[in-house]
C-alpha cells in the first residue's frame, strides 16, 4: 500500500492587532483552527482573533520551513504586498 506524503504549506495570519504571523504546517485548516481557539503559538494567543490571509504550497517540510524563514525576514511592507497580491490563494512555491 502506498504511503501518503503530506502536503506542506506556509501561511500568514492577520492578528487582531493588525500584525502578521507566519507559520508552516501540513494541515492549514487544523492549524488555523488551533490558532483561533487560542491553542496555537504564544504570539497569536495574545493577539486574537486571527484570520488566514495567505497560503503557499511547499514541496516538503524542509522547503516549507525554508520559505517560512524567508517570509519572516521580509519587511512588513513586503509581506503586505505579498498578501495583497495573492490573498488566501494556494500556490506552489518556486
Amino acid at each position: 500500500m502506498a504511503r501518503l506524503v503530506p502536503t506542506w504549506h506556509v501561511y500568514v495570519l492577520r492578528c487582531g492587532d493588525g500584525s502578521l504571523y507566519t507559520g508552516a504546517t501540513n494541515d492549514v485548516e487544523r492549524r488555523v483552527a488551533r490558532h483561533a481557539a487560542g491553542d496555537g503559538a504564544r504570539y497569536t494567543r495574545a493577539r486574537l482573533p486571527v484570520v488566514l490571509v495567505y497560503t503557499e504550497r511547499a514541496g516538503d517540510r524542509s522547503a516549507a520551513l525554508r520559505r517560512e524563514a524567508a517570509l519572516k525576514r521580509l519587511t512588513r511592507a513586503k509581506k503586505l504586498a505579498l498578501v495583497q497580491s495573492r490573498p488566501g490563494r494556494r500556490t506552489r512555491a518556486r
